[in-house]
Order: structure tokens, then sequence, then C-alpha cells
């Protein structure tokens, strides 16, 4: 193998070749490591001659050899380098492809690859983070208590002459027919249905507003043209319906009745466990302002020479990201008047940064030995998975398949560790402030 090496700044090019005779040196070896498992009809088991094998599948065993060759090579020649990559390496290749796979042309390729720049991390125990942190108060409290109490809303009968109005449930016996004749699974007794739940058909919920106790309605609709039931879907149908009582919303007082309701055992406990929940939130929003802070710290701190391709690709995702917004007409104030040089130039400085403190990040966590399990890995997978509801063993199998995507799911992970660490070795301040101003919003 020949290897040259041409350098500009942190990007590099090597140009590799691998003559014609080690490829097919490599080739006759591997052909030989197959015959004896192969079977082919007119030969004996293992008998096949090799140039038979290399008559029928020289060529498809060739390719096996070349994408072999190229790993390897391209792994020397940056082992040779001794650097460290920054991104993996961008594969050109010179040759006839053709031509090679027949054995009549060296493999000649080039690949552009950043390396790591040369920096020393800044020592974390001299860095300065502020952490503003809160306590749940009372008045939050009780908001939290009153949305779960109007979450889990009582309905209390209605007078008998009440007309059913939207936020009501109805108690009904209803029966679905298609052209006259019921169909299976239309049909239902003593169905409690609240109005504007959209938990019905289209349309179905509507035509009962007005509805009272004892009344019967042709309830006419239309089923989606998606809907589950291929049999039913985009049909017309019309469901008789019986309207037994009528409910009134009410939102249940918050007492020891109402906490037992829960499937708990006092309202002291469903106090202390919504307070519990709220102050994680908090917490949660602590640490992503002392974050913040010890990012802008760290940011500030290293000013290094950055890989291009780094850089050009994490501008690419946001520029991306910012005109998905621009196209869906979500664009904020500060952006709306900018030219599209200005706002180019602009979040270049912010891929920069980003690529700057992933850098950074990483050769701390490098020099704090910090490391991921694969279980940390396989419950972040199934965090993912689980946003997907059906579609769970799909999710994982993606990953499972795409080194990019588990790589993805890997980052954050890192990174989150990594803070964490910092966060300990930091001269950390709190600052106590109100909940509005830990939950108020930070500019990028």
């Amino acid at each position: 193998m020949e290897c040259t090496e041409t350098t500009d700044g942190l990007s590099r090019m090597y140009k590799v070749k691998v003559p014609a005779s080690e490829l097919k040196s490599r080739l006759d070896q591997r052909i030989e490591e197959i015959r004896p498992q192969m079977k082919l009809k007119g030969f004996r088991p293992g008998k096949v001659p090799a140039a038979h094998v290399h008559k029928m599948f020289g060529k498809s065993i060739m390719g096996e050899v070349v994408e072999a060759v190229m790993k390897e090579s391209s792994e020397k020649a940056i082992a040779d380098a001794d650097v460290r990559p920054a991104s993996q390496p961008d594969m050109h290749m010179e040759s006839d492809m053709e031509a090679v796979l027949e054995g009549k042309e060296d493999l000649a390729y080039h690949m552009h690859v950043d390396v790591m720049p040369e920096f020393e991390p800044v020592d974390a125990a001299t860095l300065k983070v502020t952490r503003p942190v809160a306590q749940v108060d009372d008045e939050a409290l009780n908001e939290a208590l009153e949305r779960v109490a109007e979450n889990n809303l009582k309905y209390e009968a209605r007078g008998k002459t009440a007309k059913a109005r939207e936020g009501d449930a109805v108690v009904i016996d209803f029966v679905g027919k298609l052209d006259g004749e019921p169909f299976e699974g239309g049909a239902a007794e003593g169905h409690t249905l609240v109005l504007g739940s959209n938990s019905f058909i289209p349309r179905f919920e509507d035509q009962l507003i007005g509805v009272k106790a004892g009344d019967e309605k042709a309830v006419e609709v239309t089923f989606p043209e998606q809907y589950q039931a291929d049999h039913l879907a985009g049909k017309a149908a019309v469901f008789d319906v019986t309207v037994h009582e009528v409910r009134a919303p009410k939102t249940p007082d918050i007492d020891e009745e109402f906490a037992k309701g829960l499937g708990i055992e006092s309202l002291d406990e469903l106090k202390n466990l919504v307070k519990q929940q709220l102050q994680q939130e908090l917490d949660n929003a602590s640490r992503a302002k002392a974050k913040r802070s010890l990012l802008d710290a760290l940011d500030e701190k290293h000013d290094f020479e950055l890989p291009p391709k780094m850089v050009d690709m994490e501008f690419d995702q946001i520029w991306q990201q910012l005109q998905a917004e621009m196209d869906a007409g979500r664009v904020s104030d500060e952006d709306k008047d900018k030219s599209e040089d200005e706002l180019k130039d602009e979040y270049r400085k912010i891929a920069e940064r980003r690529v700057r403190l992933g850098l950074v990040l990483a050769e701390m966590g490098r020099l704090a030995e910090i490391t991921i399990s694969e279980q940390e890995v396989q419950q972040a997978m199934i965090r993912e998975a689980q946003r997907f509801p059906g579609q769970e063993r799909q999710v994982i199998e993606f990953f499972q398949k795409n080194p990019n995507a588990m790589a993805q799911l890997r980052a954050p992970i890192y990174e989150d560790k990594v803070v964490d660490h910092l966060l300990e070795k930091v001269d950390v301040k709190e600052k106590k402030v109100s909940r509005e101003e830990l939950l108020a919003e930070d500019e990028e």
C-alpha cells in the first residue's frame, strides 16, 4: 500500500493506492477460505475448483475484498499519521471500479478527514458558575392541585329536562347501522360520552348537543377515510341513540375523599407527591441554567482552530431547522428583519460555539475517563422507542442497524455525564430566585 498525506490546517487528505497484485492475493486467499464450505451442482461438497469459483463468483468476492481493503488501508493511513479524527473520513474513488473488480487496475482513492485540534482544557476548579434555585411555594402547590382536580372531573346528573351542553357527559345506548343493517362493534349500552372530547367519530358528539334524558335521536356520520376498521372506512352510517341521562361536569373538592379516589392514602400524601413532582421540575430547570452557565464559562476560556467539516455539518443542520421554521411562518422578531447573509453569519457563530464546546467536553470527559455503559444506552433506546407506541420493535431495530443513529443516542448521555462531573468540580454559587425567573426561557 502506498499513502501520501496533504495538510491544510486541521484538514488532511490521504491518497492511497493498493496494487492489483495485492488485491488478487487477497482474492485468492478469500476463495480458499470459502471453498471448503461451497456446494455447487456437479461438484462434491468442498471440492469446487478455485478456478471455477473465481469464474462464477470472482467479481462479487472481489467486491468484498475491496471493501475490506479500503477499511483497513484508511484506518492504517490515519494510524500511521498519528492523528485523532474529528469526523468520519470522506472517501473518493479515483480508480475505475469496474476495472478494479476485474483485477485489471490498482485500487486508488483519496479521503478527506478533519483531525482533532490540540488544546489544553481549562482546569474546572478555576471556573465560577451561577446556579439559580427555587423552592415550591404554597401558591404553586395549590395551582397544581387544582389542575389535578380539573383533570379528574366528576359528573353529576342534571334535571330530566336539562339539555346537554358541550362539556357535559351523556349516558347513552346506541346501535350503528350501514344501509339499515347493524354492523359488528357498532353498539353499546350505558355508555358515558363527554361531549367535546372528540373520542367518537367526527360530528357524532356535535349532534348530541341539546339532547335531554329520554330523547331518541338518529345520528348521521361518515367514517374517516383512514379509519382503523377497513370495512367502515369512508362509509356513511346512522347511529340510533337513546339518551338515559345528562350529567354536568363538576370540579371535585380537594379533600381526603378526592385523594383516595386517585388511589392515594391521604390528602397529605397527595400534596407531598405533587410537591415532589413540582420540585423535580424546578431542580431540572436549575440544572439546565447551571449547565448553560458552565458552557458559557467553558466557551470563554477556550479559543482554538475548529475542524471545518464539523462546523459545516453543524451549521447545515442549524440552517435547515431555521429554514423549516421560516417556511412554517415561525420567525422570531429578532430574526425577521435580518438579511440572509446576516443570519448565516450569526448562525455560523452558533455552530462554531457548539462544535468548540463539544470538543472541549469530549476532551475533558476523556481525561476524566468518563464512559457510557451499554445498559445506559439500552435504557435510552427503550425510552426513545416508548415515544412511538406500537412501533417499539421497529424503532429498536432502526437504532441497532444504524451506527450514526446510535451515536446520536450516545452523545447526549455522554455530554450529561461530563457536565455532571464538571459541576461537581467548579465553584458553584447558588442564587435564590422566584419560580417564574427560574422557568423563564434563556435566549440562545
